[in-house]
């Protein structure tokens, strides 16, 4: 799990800074509409770290940038829910009132930071702008914090490189000018969409460590969206699981990562090497969110699928034995089922290994 969570002290569980509930999502289509995000929920206390985790077409982008209604509205639209932020509904602000929040208490860091910066200007212009949207301040005053955030961020002689251009930057370079220019309204929330995907392996370590330290400087609350559950070892404090729309699994990233209670979370674990076991593909595919079958979104791929499995709703999220936080949607975790067959057919795929 990294040196950084056995260091990490235990935060003070109070009000969420973010609080999602039935959340869903649909777009417009050809073919009708299709429910991208069905009923997630989930909080972000204050100075923590939330991972969305799930394979790609699970709903995590799209979950995140509802939240400050960055999704194109029309073909998309907000179904039903709530996302509020210390009790405010951000689902129900108009486009004016969003754009205080905007950058200012909520920022976001997107994949590729190619397209998060304007070629045609510096990166000290660009991010001496973002601070003068939302604070009454002169150019001079601008400029230094520019040049204090810069350096925050890691990059040498800032002084010299303010009036450089995106393209004189590394990737990564460029990825850690993007978290500076969220950083200029010292938000209260930092929405990062899969911010390392796109570096090589040396360049992610720094970003991540970049993450968490000016999540410490700033007391920050950050939602992770990631594929990567390495990325969520080393940053989570807790993990929510979505596949085709829906939670299969939350609860604290020790919980998650040492018991994973769904069979979902149980063969992304299966994917990631160094586990001590053979590396596994999902078999078959994601359903069709135009029309998704009945019962658990994950049954037709699932080992453990049942009769019941098929039909009906999606399991609603039950209690994990002998946890604290940790939920499943899972039959077996319901008050029929018996958890241990899951327990044990996961660890007979270990000692297969």
């Amino acid at each position: 799990m990294g040196q950084r969570h056995e260091q990490r002290t235990e935060r003070q569980q109070g009000t969420p800074l973010l609080s999602v509930r039935d959340l869903t999502v649909e777009f417009d289509t050809d073919r009708g509409p299709l429910r991208a995000v069905d009923g997630v929920e989930f909080d972000v206390e204050q100075g923590e770290t939330v991972c969305l985790v799930g394979e790609s077409g699970s709903g995590k982008t799209v979950t995140a940038e509802t939240i400050t209604k960055l999704i194109r509205m029309p073909p998309g639209r907000v179904v039903r829910g709530v996302a509020e932020l210390d009790g405010r509904d951000l689902l129900s602000l108009s486009e004016r009132e969003l754009r205080r929040v905007r950058g200012n208490r909520i920022a976001h860091v997107f994949q590729d930071p190619q397209h998060a910066l304007n070629h045609c200007f510096t990166v000290g212009w660009q991010i001496r702008e973002a601070i003068q949207v939302h604070e009454d301040v002169s150019d001079a005053a601008a400029r230094e914090r520019t040049l204090t955030l810069l350096d925050q961020v890691g990059i040498p002689d800032a002084t010299t490189r303010y009036d450089d251009y995106p393209h004189e930057f590394s990737g990564g370079m460029k990825q850690r000018i993007v978290v500076a220019m969220a950083l200029a309204a010292n938000p209260d929330l930092l929405i990062a969409d899969e911010p390392t995907t796109a570096l090589d392996v040396t360049i992610q370590a720094q970003v991540l460590d970049l993450l968490e330290a000016v999540q410490a400087e700033y007391d920050m609350s950050i939602l992770l969206i990631t594929h990567d559950l390495g990325v969520v070892a080393e940053l989570a404090d807790r993990v929510v699981v979505l596949y085709a729309g829906k939670v299969m699994e939350r609860g604290s990233v020790y919980e998650v990562f040492d018991a994973p209670a769904h069979p979902y979370t149980q063969v992304l674990f299966d994917c990631l090497p160094g586990r001590g076991r053979p590396l596994r593909s999902i078999g078959g595919r994601l359903p069709d969110l135009h029309d998704p079958p009945p019962g658990c979104r994950f049954a037709a791929r699932c080992d453990y699928a049942r009769d019941e499995c098929h039909t009906g709703d999606q399991p609603p999220l039950y209690d994990v034995e002998e946890t604290q936080t940790q939920t499943a949607s899972c039959v077996y975790h319901g008050p029929s089922g018996d958890p241990a067959v899951l327990r044990d057919g996961h660890s007979a795929g270990e000692s297969d290994g």
